[in-house]
């Protein structure tokens, strides 16, 4: 099932996409030279321009610092894997900035900060906003390039696929029965009550929630319109409730219907043991999260570090512990290195999974811009 799953994704992602393409303080002098090592790590496109993997460590580890950014706790497992990183590397302060910003607001942080040692060493972007903003990236390929299928990386990395899943509807079970479709998200019983994750023009997850209604509605990735008269509509009814969704909104109630991705829905069940997700029946809108290095990253070997980091094995588990599908996961179920019981765990995929291409995103997004606002006012 879950192989099925990679596949279908992989084959089908954006195989257009990917071949297409406020604090004071300067950087300091050394951390593009990988502090005392002699190494310039800016310029570093793989483990061979370090050395050894021991050579990129100690460049880091004289850096000293990693600056993260956007990376909420529950989100992805990101607090298991964030803490792992610190305690395997003491040496490195993880400052961990301004965690439940968009994947735009990532991109502005970086250019508010540019020539700053505030400024992110790394992001965690949406397709979407990873294709209008290659220019902000360094290229690297990590050891483990080739188990990620070419259709989710760019071919010189500028960024990366790492983690994914399915558009979901999580709910407070106590309160709501399931909902066995869009439609029934507009009745009464809904009332003020059905939130998504952010913004559609700036966050991935709220722009993959108007896909998801757009080929729930019977409509294609050519077209997000279908999607957009959806939530018109679930506005108009009283329904949609326009309330930032986190952990602690689920906790009390105040978002008890949101639209989000499956792994991160089924977070919410430590924050309220009544929250179920339901993934719709027909075709099912899928994605994966990319990894970026920052070009003027104030730390260039941590952020190397990361990124080798985070396509490990021991890391692409702990995303699937998060409940994610992680990008090499087969290649490692080949390999024998998946963790198969937390594989086994995942939600049965649909029949159908669609992913939009970069042409499919773009038009998106500039439909998006154009019509969100009046659409949802």
């Amino acid at each position: 099932m879950h192989t099925t799953f990679a596949r279908r994704l992989f084959v089908g992602a954006a195989a257009t996409a990917i071949a297409a393409l406020t604090l004071s303080g300067c950087a300091g002098a050394d951390a593009a030279t990988g502090g005392d090592t002699g190494i310039d790590a800016s310029t570093a496109t793989s483990l061979s321009d370090f050395g050894t993997f021991e050579d990129l460590e100690a460049a880091a580890k004289a850096e000293g610092a990693l600056n993260v950014i956007a990376l909420p706790r529950d989100w992805a497992n990101y607090g298991e894997i964030i803490d792992l990183f610190k305690s395997r590397y003491p040496e490195i302060t993880v400052n961990e900035q301004s965690p439940d910003i968009s994947s735009a607001e990532e991109i502005q942080a970086a250019q508010t900060n540019e020539g700053l040692d505030t400024a992110p060493d790394v992001f965690d972007l949406g397709l979407t906003v990873a294709l209008q903003n290659t220019d902000w990236f360094a290229p690297y390929q990590v050891q483990t390039w080739d188990d990620i299928p070419d259709a989710l990386k760019e071919p010189s990395g500028l960024f990366v696929g790492d983690y994914g899943g399915y558009m979901s509807v999580g709910f407070d079970s106590d309160r709501y029965d399931a909902p066995a479709s869009l439609d029934d998200l507009l009745g009464d019983d809904y009332r003020g009550a059905v939130a998504i994750n952010g913004d559609p023009t700036q966050a991935g997850a709220a722009f993959a929630a108007v896909g998801m209604a757009t080929v729930q509605s019977d409509g294609t990735l050519d077209d997000f319109q279908p999607g957009i008269d959806f939530f018109s509509e679930l506005n108009t009814a009283g329904n949609m409730l326009k309330v930032d969704v986190t952990s602690a909104t689920v906790a009390s109630g105040e978002t008890p219907v949101v639209f989000d991705w499956d792994y991160l829905n089924a977070a919410h069940q430590s924050a309220n043991p009544a929250w179920e997700v339901v993934v719709f029946p027909g075709v099912g809108y899928a994605g994966y999260y990319n990894q970026a290095i920052n070009r003027d990253a104030p730390n260039p070997a941590a952020a190397r570090l990361w990124q080798e980091f985070l396509y490990s094995d021991e890391v692409q588990n702990l995303w699937l512990k998060g409940g994610a599908r992680p990008v090499r996961m087969e290649a490692m179920i080949e390999a024998g290195t998946i963790d198969q019981a937390l594989a086994d765990a995942l939600p049965e995929a649909p029949a159908e999974t669609v992913v939009p291409t970069e042409t499919q995103s773009a038009d998106a997004g500039t439909l998006l811009g154009e019509k969100w606002a009046a659409a949802v006012q």
